[in-house]
């Protein structure tokens, strides 16, 4: 058990230095490392930068996540997120930061997000845009085995910036949801000696793709199902991340609910409850059913959103 772990260690410290996609035509490229979600349905400006402004609030988002509990340096993710329509009400803005540690490797990222409503008959469309960095820093003194000097562990590798923009369109009523984005434009290699160029490839692109209904069954109970497929282009599979989402709301308060996570074989389990009026927590569980059943004790998911000046009250809930 002890040597696989120590292979799951090394597979780990290679992410953010290696290409994550066997298809990838250039080896040098640098994976930045996109991070997992589970409540994402309660944080969606980490998922689309048209989600800003939706919430008719300036809404706030603390969130935590520990990966695959028994591995030893599996990642770790905090993140802010904080959105707010203008009072046109046409025009949002709003600012999301991540920090994740993986492996001997820490990265963070900072983005802005501007995002435009347009009403239709019924519900809105939003257009937004984000445009930040990501930074990224690797240690590699900490790996056990690796004899020193090393040709592809160095004692310290170099702090990068990683300059970015991504984009996204949005659709919300009362009853319906529906988005699309894409996380990043650039994309980064490395050129020897410590250097990186970045580049732009249609072909390596992200998107991002989530849709989800609400259907009332009484003012006290509804259901809300939805799905999140996280497609990329230049993998073999193509699929990152594909969840099934089915949500039960019990008088507006309680939120409980179940996903099939297809693409890593996981079940997830999550419960959020609306404190009061501004005040939202909620806890999710991912329980790996796979391989990684024999490894790992599961992922955890803490969130906390509260939303200042709120106009959205107990008898009028934004489901979406």
């Amino acid at each position: 058990m002890s040597r696989v772990r120590t292979i799951l260690l090394i597979f780990i410290c290679l992410l953010p230095k290696f290409s994550s996609g066997q298809s990838d035509p250039d080896s040098a490229r640098i994976s930045i490392g996109y991070p997992v979600y589970s409540q994402y349905l309660h944080n969606g400006l980490m998922i689309n930068p048209a989600y800003a402004g939706s919430r008719d609030a300036l809404s706030t988002v603390l969130s935590y996540r520990m990966q695959w509990m028994g591995i030893p340096d599996a990642p770790r993710t905090e993140s802010f997120s904080l959105h707010s329509p203008m009072k046109n009400d046409k025009v949002a803005l709003g600012l999301k930061a991540g920090f994740m540690q993986y492996g001997v490797t820490r990265s963070q990222s900072i983005y802005a997000v501007y995002a435009y409503h347009i009403r239709m008959a019924r519900g809105k469309i939003s257009l937004g845009l984000q445009a930040g960095a990501d930074l990224s820093n690797s240690d590699y003194t900490g790996i056990p085995g690796i004899t020193r000097p090393d040709p592809v562990f160095p004692d310290n590798d170099k702090s990068y910036v990683f300059p970015n923009a991504g984009a996204g369109v949005y659709y919300f009523s009362d009853k319906l949801f529906a988005g699309f984005s894409v996380p990043s434009f650039l994309f980064y290699r490395n050129t020897g000696n410590g250097n990186v160029q970045a580049y732009h490839s249609f072909s390596e692109y992200n998107f991002i793709i989530s849709a989800g209904a609400l259907i009332n069954f009484s003012s006290e109970f509804k259901f809300k199902p939805s799905v999140l497929i996280d497609y990329s282009m230049n993998k073999v599979n193509h699929i990152n991340q594909f969840d099934i989402n089915a949500n039960f709301i019990f008088a507006d308060l309680i939120w409980a609910g179940a996903s099939w996570r297809t693409s890593e074989q996981v079940v997830v389990g999550h419960i959020q409850v609306q404190i009061n009026q501004q005040l939202m927590l909620g806890v999710s569980y991912d329980y790996p059913v796979g391989r990684m059943n024999s490894y790992s004790k599961g992922s955890s998911e803490f969130i906390l959103r509260y939303e200042f000046g709120s106009r959205v009250s107990a008898a009028n809930p934004k489901y979406f």
